[in-house]
């Protein structure tokens, strides 16, 4: 503010100079003009020969003469002098026209004095028109408008000071409503919000944007406490079994079955194992972009891959009758693919099916390139999930009730990861009822890529 209204007093102390120069020479540039009208008047009645005496002038504060080449004068006008020229011989330029400064006592005129000097006359008598001016009108309306500059600059400046003030005051006013709401937030360390201004314009539409993060951060704090909490209660349950097993162990030393023993704690530490591998790929999932479009992947092949690894029955291969082809990562489809299976064995009676095909089914927007998806199901004859928990299976560690088996169960995992990965790919995850039978099938779409844009035959055993 202090800086903004010294700019101020600065610029409008220039403006006040700039504008008592121009005033100035704007009023002696008239002075001259009219002089020089006058003499040049002078002037053609010398060329005549026909100068009246005493010279007609117009005001009482002018004085004309005509003078020779030796400083005589010829004729002069009513208040000029007749023997004492207004301007010494030598000064004089016979050839030019000039503007000269005299002495007011020189000319009997008040204040300052401006002459102008004219050639008159003929070659052969040549003679100098010289016509005076009072400066005196000049100098007093120079010094009222200094004055009055002086005397309206240091008001005119206290009155925008205060208006500028009051402005930047009533402008601040909501942000300072804003970091004082903001400081309350951030002392109490929970959830708030800013106040908003009634006034529509950037300061509101500053704060509604504030409130907006401050309800993402919030959300997003509550989810990070909830992970928090269900990781140390998923990593409790395994070392909480370590632990027990190691201590019965120990008390009945000569009598533990040391084999039964390593076999629990090999099968907690797998469970720990993959628990910490999930959670530290939910981790790089949350901080990495979408790496969408690394690679051309053939689905026929991939689904051939992963369902080796399982028994059929009860696990199923149905091949599409060509090359499906896709773009993403290998190693993450693949991820999207054994997990789905891991859960369609767990909670099938006795069929689990792998299609892959191409849809006219309408897909998120990848970009340019993508022309159509492919739908790849997951079918098994199990007992199905509830169409209200279609949407809750895919939330991290979110196990129904028939799943919570410690062996059985998992840690709630596995869906959010294969979701993650599906939109990294570009695809979408959907859960319906599996067709003509009990069960529960799992569609994915995935971005297609023709035939033609695969790697040909040698991709075919991806």
């Amino acid at each position: 503010m202090a800086i903004g209204v010294f700019g101020l007093t600065v610029g409008l102390a220039l403006g006040g100079v700039v504008l008592l120069g121009a005033l100035g020479f704007v009023l002696q540039r008239t002075v001259d003009t009219e002089a020089f009208r006058t003499a040049d008047a002078v002037a053609l009645l010398a060329a005549e020969d026909a100068l009246p005496d005493p010279l007609p002038v117009a005001g009482g504060q002018v004085r004309v003469q005509v003078v020779d080449g030796q400083g005589r004068i010829r004729a002069a006008s009513i208040d000029a002098d007749r023997l004492v020229p207004m301007v010494r011989p030598e000064r004089l330029d016979r050839a030019g026209r000039q503007r000269l400064e005299v002495p007011a006592e020189r000319v009997g005129l008040a204040g300052p004095v401006r002459v102008v000097a004219v050639p008159a006359g003929t070659p052969a008598d040549p003679l100098t028109v010289l016509v005076a001016r009072s400066m005196a009108d000049v100098r007093h309306s120079t010094h009222v408008v200094r004055t009055i500059l002086l005397v309206a600059f240091p008001l005119l400046v206290a009155v925008l000071a205060g208006v500028a003030w009051r402005t930047v005051g009533a402008t601040l006013r909501p942000v300072e409503a804003l970091r004082r709401g903001a400081e309350e937030i951030t002392g109490r360390a929970g959830t708030g919000r800013l106040p908003v201004p009634a006034s529509a314009d950037e300061i509101h539409r500053l704060a509604v944007t504030l409130n907006g993060m401050l309800d993402r951060l919030e959300s997003a704090r509550v989810r990070q406490r909830a992970f928090v909490s269900d990781a140390a209660h998923e990593l409790r349950s395994p070392l909480t079994n370590i632990r027990t097993e190691l201590e019965v162990a120990q008390r009945l030393a000569d009598r533990t079955d040391w084999t039964v023993v390593t076999a629990n704690l090999l099968a907690d530490t797998g469970r720990l194992s993959r628990l910490v591998d999930d959670l530290l790929l939910l981790a790089r999932l949350d901080e990495a972009p979408p790496a969408r479009g690394t690679g051309p992947v053939e689905l026929g092949a991939l689904l051939t891959e992963v369902a080796a690894r399982y028994p059929s029955p009860p696990v199923r291969v149905a091949l599409p009758p060509g090359p499906l082809w896709t773009i993403g990562t290998v190693e993450e489809l693949r991820r999207v693919l054994a997990n789905l299976v891991d859960n369609a064995v767990r909670h099938a009676y006795g069929s689990v099916v792998l299609a892959a095909g191409a849809t006219s089914t309408a897909g998120p927007t990848v970009g340019p390139g993508v022309g159509a998806y492919h739908l790849v199901t997951v079918t098994d004859d199990g007992p199905g999930i509830p169409l209200a928990d279609r949407e809750r299976v895919f939330d991290r560690f979110t196990r129904l009730d028939d799943g919570r088996a410690r062996d059985d169960g998992g840690a709630g995992l596995g869906l959010a990861i294969v979701r993650e990965l599906v939109r990294r790919a570009g695809g979408s995850i959907t859960l319906t009822d599996a067709p003509e039978q009990r069960g529960l099938r799992v569609c994915l779409l995935l971005p297609a890529l023709p035939a033609e844009d695969g790697r040909g035959p040698e991709a075919d055993g991806q």
